[in-house]
């Protein structure tokens, strides 16, 4: 948690709770779901809830703002970015239900009522977001066929819509197919920790010519 409050000092008291909570919470349900892996529950903070919050270190989402997290699994991005985000609107979405049934309890458990949540594949949604959230569910052009008519066209961020997607090692080859405009930001630049040194935030605006 103390990692959590250095690179994110201006949280409110439930903001603070929230994000504590989630050790014991995701401890309890791993137990009975196994939705984290076992050598990283005991870094949730550094390589799950922070590692989410890369994001933020890209962009701040302003009020009002629908944010769609694919692949969602445990809640991550999607979790931690409500926390930090609760006049935002985030949408969860897994095709796995059991990792749905731990995003539910969770958000129940903190009292968390910005976030949706849907037992589905992502091709299955047929809303349209500000942004698309991921945490490297596949390759970044196969993720694009997924969600590219997913994204509003006009936005009322500093960055335009499109995708922010949580990505490590070496992506100059995966992102050459991809269109639109890409960027590539370095957690490294964010975050002290060794894991981050090869993390990224990729962000891709499929409307720029």
């Amino acid at each position: 948690m103390e990692r959590i409050l250095k690179y994110f000092p201006h949280l409110s008291q439930k903001q603070i709770q929230q994000f504590e909570a989630l050790d014991a919470l995701y401890k309890d349900w791993n137990g009975k779901i196994n939705v984290i892996s076992r050598k990283d529950i005991d870094q949730l903070y550094e390589r799950h809830v922070l590692h989410s919050l890369g994001v933020a270190k890209v962009i701040s989402f302003k009020p009002g703002t629908a944010v769609l997290d694919v692949g969602t699994g445990g809640g991550f991005p999607g979790i931690p970015l409500a926390i930090l985000f609760p006049e935002a609107n985030f949408h969860l979405i897994d095709s796995i239900g059991k990792k749905i049934k731990v995003v539910n309890g969770v958000a129940e458990s903190i009292g968390l009522s910005n976030i949706s949540t849907q037992h589905c594949r992502a091709e299955d949604v047929n809303l349209q977001f500000d942004f698309i959230v991921s945490r490297a569910v596949t390759a970044l052009p196969t993720f694009m066929t997924w969600v590219n008519r997913k994204i509003k066209k006009t936005g009322i961020n500093a960055l335009p819509n499109g995708v922010l997607y949580l990505k490590g090692g070496d992506i100059a080859e995966e992102i050459v197919p991809v269109k639109g405009e890409v960027q590539v930001f370095h957690l490294s630049k964010f975050f002290d920790e060794p894991f981050f040194e090869t993390k990224k935030v990729v962000y891709i605006n499929p409307f720029a010519k």
